[in-house]
């Protein structure tokens, strides 16, 4: 038990945790999958937005641990590993989780809005991660540091941006939702770790988050139609 507690103390325990629940997801498709295509991901959580219009709404939260290969989860396991450890050491445990949750909901919410293509992966999270970084180097940038630092992931962010736009298969809309909602879910929570957030500031994205989301979701729930 003293184990566990110094590891959750002293480590990026969340970080450690979402990776390997992402990473165990990705083997029990890998078998269960093999070459059965896209069906079969549909029926594992895959966002789809006739189904989340039929009530599944579990469907914002569960692309998040599903991938399409070995690439797709490469990628995204490094990106939760190395900023996710940064993350946790900035806002600690339950704020790196939240950020990730609320900020992949986030962009699977505007995906649900603008984009009817199903999807799959924990990009949306991702991106949330960079969103929280950014929200840090905007709110404390007089520390060189943190201005040197954020401004590499910007660079990093808008690279991976731009890249999106010219691939195929990339659902842009829900990189670009994570990048947001972290940002804004960030604010909400503060990093006490780092310094002091306004209270208005925390207010403001605290508003906007939920206004966005409503919004977003009657957006979707608008344009899709279910067939039958």
């Amino acid at each position: 038990m003293n184990t566990i507690k110094r590891w959750w103390q002293t480590e990026a325990a969340v970080t450690q945790i979402i990776l390997a629940i992402t990473v165990g997801i990705f083997l029990i498709e890998w078998l269960l999958l093999g070459d059965s295509g896209i069906m079969l991901f549909n029926a594992l959580g895959a966002k789809n937005n006739q189904a989340i219009v039929a009530g599944e709404w579990w469907r914002f939260i569960t692309p998040m641990f599903l991938h399409m290969s070995l690439t797709h989860i490469a990628l995204n396991a490094v990106v939760i590993y190395f900023m996710g450890i940064q993350i946790e050491a900035m806002f600690g445990h339950w704020r790196m989780l939240l950020i990730y949750f609320i900020g992949g909901i986030s962009g699977n919410i505007l995906s649900f809005a603008l984009s009817n293509n199903q999807s799959v992966g924990a990009s949306t999270a991702c991106f949330a991660l960079f969103g929280a970084f950014l929200m840090v180097g905007e709110s404390f940038w007089e520390n060189p540091v943190i201005r040197q630092l954020s401004g590499r992931f910007l660079l990093l962010t808008v690279m991976n941006l731009v890249f999106d736009m010219f691939s195929t298969g990339i659902d842009i809309w829900g990189h670009i939702g994570g990048l947001v909602g972290g940002f804004l879910i960030a604010y909400t929570l503060g990093v006490p770790r780092i310094g002091k957030i306004s209270n208005v500031k925390r207010v403001v994205a605290t508003v906007v988050l939920v206004i966005a989301w409503l919004a977003l979701l009657k957006m979707g729930f608008t344009n899709t139609k279910l067939t039958v």
